[in-house]
């Protein structure tokens, strides 16, 4: 075997397993007690060590009548085979403590006003992840929707959750559950005490509406193009101080609405008719990089289902 053979360039996968052999092979004392361990007969164990001693151009060990026993270069090879394969475990077993023991910090811009949904996947999710990695610092922000899609485009966000309507190029979605959104008045308004019966649709249009600025479906839309909207609102919890002044009727989320319903201060005009159900959604940045505190907060979203 030439002893003037190039360096060896790099190391494959390949070139692990037959180190891992010759280390077996070693440790057992020779090829046919290493056959059990590796499960693989002498023949084979002989040709993958000509492999590995043709890959590295080295001679390795003395097989034959006189026992095995390697050589000074085996000997040295070996050492060093102890070294990377330790080297390879260690990485192994850290990055799997890294799963385990999370740590950095998760941006997520929320839609207002979600804290009331009764399915709380969110607030599930953001518990198991602070279970899994305690040392994980939880940025939240209460943002308008179309901020949180430019904060997850722009990097400043992880994740976020809006309202579904047409995708923005750069960004995924994943549904993550619906809502119901009733249209409502609050005590003081001319229709608060009307009955649904005697309430036409002409009457109830006419009434100053309050119109969303962010993005929703071209369904949803057209509902409120019904409307005589003479006042606007970015999120949910501005549209609600309309509605509670007396003045204004407008769509909220039924969740939302309930604790002024139960306190006889809001109610919904027609729920059988004037309503509309919408999808929110998680988002997140395609081609992102890895991250696994950002990882482990989606996986535990997604097992909330």
């Amino acid at each position: 075997m030439s002893r003037r053979q190039e360096a060896l360039a790099q190391v494959s996968d390949f070139d692990i397993r037959l180190l891992k052999i010759f280390r077996s092979v070693v440790e057992c004392g020779g090829f046919s007690a290493a056959e059990n361990v590796l499960g693989i007969g002498r023949s084979a164990i002989s040709q993958q060590m000509s492999d590995l001693e043709q890959r590295l151009g080295l001679r390795l060990c003395q097989r034959g009548r006189a026992g095995f026993s390697l050589t000074e270069e085996g000997r040295e090879v070996y050492q060093s085979a102890l070294q990377l394969l330790g080297a390879l475990e260690s990485f192994r077993t850290e990055v799997n403590g890294l799963h385990q023991h999370l740590r950095g910090e998760l941006n997520i811009g929320l839609t207002d006003n979600l804290v009331t949904l009764p399915h709380m996947r969110i607030t599930h999710a953001l518990a198991q992840l602070k279970d899994r990695g305690p040392d994980v610092r939880i940025q939240i922000r209460m943002i308008a929707p179309s901020q949180v899609e430019q904060g997850v485009l722009d990097g400043s966000l992880h994740v976020g959750v809006v309202p579904q309507a047409s995708p923005l190029s750069g960004l995924e979605y994943e549904f993550l559950y619906g809502e119901r959104s009733l249209l409502y008045c609050a005590v003081g308004h001319p229709l608060f005490y009307v009955d649904d019966n005697q309430l036409a649709d002409d009457r109830l249009n006419a009434q100053d509406a309050i119109a969303p600025t962010f993005r929703l479906p071209a369904e949803i839309q057209a509902l409120y193009q019904t409307l005589n909207c003479t006042a606007s609102a970015s999120d949910r919890e501005g549209m609600a101080f309309l509605i509670l002044t007396g003045r204004y009727i407008g769509y909220l989320p039924d969740h939302y609405a309930s604790f002024w319903v139960q306190q006889g201060r809001l109610r919904a005009l027609k729920a059988s008719e004037r309503f509309y159900d919408l999808n929110l959604c998680w988002v997140t940045r395609k081609g992102r990089r890895p991250h696994l505190v950002l990882e482990s907060f989606l996986e535990s979203l997604a097992a909330t289902r």
